[in-house]
């Protein structure tokens, strides 16, 4: 994994912070001027933010976390930004019960969390969710020889399903003529936490996969038995490590492992950045959530976009009760949407930046962050 690092007090760290239900409230008040670029004005100047704010999530989101905490930290040198990559579902939780003041999430609030969220936030209207991580979800796999091979997704299914046992399987071998596809048993990894990534991955194969994927899409892994990793570079390690193993992750934490291209109507789509970002712009607003809630529904079967999307969200609240992190995540989230910090995550994790209408979409959201009052 790439990392980047800076000698500030913006840092990247694991942080224990008690639950407080009184810690993010509705109310009114606004933050001070215009700051970090972000498509827009509104925020604290990021010189002037001196807040301490905590945050924790998506492990898919860490370099980018890296590259945006350290970025913002030489533009707001007073304040103290902290992630902890715990995981989706663990930054979730604790963004509902108030213990951060926000959150990586590679999967949207479900209708079991948003309420929740909301009643933290002070209400419909207060909760912030917008896609500011786009990438891809590789399917990665360890084969002597092969660096890259084609496949539907029913044989995608049919392998982590463990109906497809051997590499040199009818199935795979027809969707890749010339290809020398060696006996070795197919060994599929996948996540043993709750995940972003495996809702996305599952949800892609029930979608597109029809009968061979006969699972309902969810963060936890549906199948029994296997191998199984904590984290996406859990899933990295265990992959590496072993031969003929196959498994599912952000691509930017791919490195040297082989890759499979994804058929999506009748031509096969490599895994990159700008395919990544074609469905999601392809994609429409999930509506009636919120005003600030920008999850979307993914179009997967878009021409020539790769299918398989991880769409990552940040989670805040439009109001806080402490007026110094309420400027600290105005600011933190304004870099974060900016073209810098975009280009600063996209070097260190090789994600896809978002686009100018995303960006102008978004900044409304966080130009409406301000202190309870």
């Amino acid at each position: 994994m790439n990392t980047l690092r800076h000698g500030s007090r913006a840092r990247l760290a694991a942080v224990g912070v008690a639950a407080s239900g009184a810690l993010l409230l509705a109310g009114c008040g606004a933050a001070n001027e215009s700051a970090p670029p972000a498509g827009g004005g509104g925020a604290p100047a990021a010189s002037d933010v001196s807040g301490t704010i905590a945050g924790a999530g998506a492990t898919s989101q860490q370099a980018a976390m890296e590259a945006w905490i350290a970025g913002f930290s030489s533009v707001a040198p007073d304040a103290t930004v902290n992630y902890d990559p715990t995981g989706s579902g663990a930054g979730r939780t604790q963004f509902t019960a108030g213990a951060v003041q926000y959150a990586g999430s590679d999967a949207a609030l479900d209708e079991e969390e948003l309420p929740a969220a909301q009643q933290i936030c002070g209400g419909p209207d207060n909760v912030i969710q917008m896609p500011l991580y786009i990438s891809p979800i590789a399917v990665v796999f360890n084969l002597d020889g092969v660096d890259n091979v084609q496949m539907s997704a029913a044989t995608i299914a049919k392998i982590f399903n463990r109906q497809i046992t051997t590499w040199n399987d009818p199935a795979i071998a027809a969707e890749n003529p010339g290809v020398q596809l060696p006996t070795t048993a197919i060994t599929p990894v996948n996540r043993s936490d709750e995940s972003g990534t495996t809702e996305n991955f599952t949800e892609y194969l029930a979608e597109a996969a029809g009968a061979d994927w006969p699972h309902e899409p969810d963060g936890v892994w549906p199948v029994q038995g296997g191998e199984a990793a904590q984290g996406t570079s859990g899933v990295i390690g265990a992959v590496q490590g072993g031969q003929g193993t196959i498994g599912y992750a952000d691509l930017s934490q791919a490195g040297d492992l082989g890759t499979v291209d994804v058929l999506v109507g009748g031509a096969h789509v490599n895994p990159t950045p700008e395919a990544a970002a074609a469905v999601v712009e392809a994609s429409p607003r999930v509506e009636g959530q919120g005003r600030y809630n920008f999850a979307v529904e993914l179009k997967r079967d878009t021409p020539g976009a790769y299918p398989i999307v991880l769409v990552s969200y940040t989670l805040a609240c439009s109001q806080y009760s402490d007026p110094a992190q309420a400027g600290t995540v105005k600011a933190f989230l304004s870099y974060i949407a900016s073209e810098e910090g975009q280009a600063q995550a996209q070097q260190n994790a090789g994600n896809a930046p978002i686009s100018d209408s995303q960006r102008s979409a978004f900044q409304p959201a966080i130009d409406a962050i301000a202190a309870a009052g």
